[in-house]
């Protein structure tokens, strides 16, 4: 399994943790965060600055889109990137 994969199940998780918080729920997002960012420094300096961008921005959604080869599903942000 490659970084990229691994990106892409921990993006996962994280939407699913976060659709589940409820009034008596509240999975603990901060142990997501940690994970997500542990794998993003470990991509190789090769990677698409998109993808880079994306996760530095914490748009995990954009990150998890460009992973699924949706680019065309990506709206443009407020930095038209």
């Amino acid at each position: 399994m490659t970084i990229e994969d691994e990106l892409l199940k921990s993006l996962l998780a994280f939407e699913a943790a976060v659709s589940s918080i409820s009034k008596d729920k509240k999975p603990d997002l901060m142990s997501h965060f940690n994970q997500i960012d542990n794998l993003a420094s470990q991509l190789p300096k090769t990677t698409d600055g998109e993808l880079l961008h994306y996760l530095q921005k914490k748009s995990y959604e954009k990150a998890r889109l460009f992973l699924e080869g949706r680019n065309a599903d990506i709206q443009k942000g407020s930095c038209l990137r």
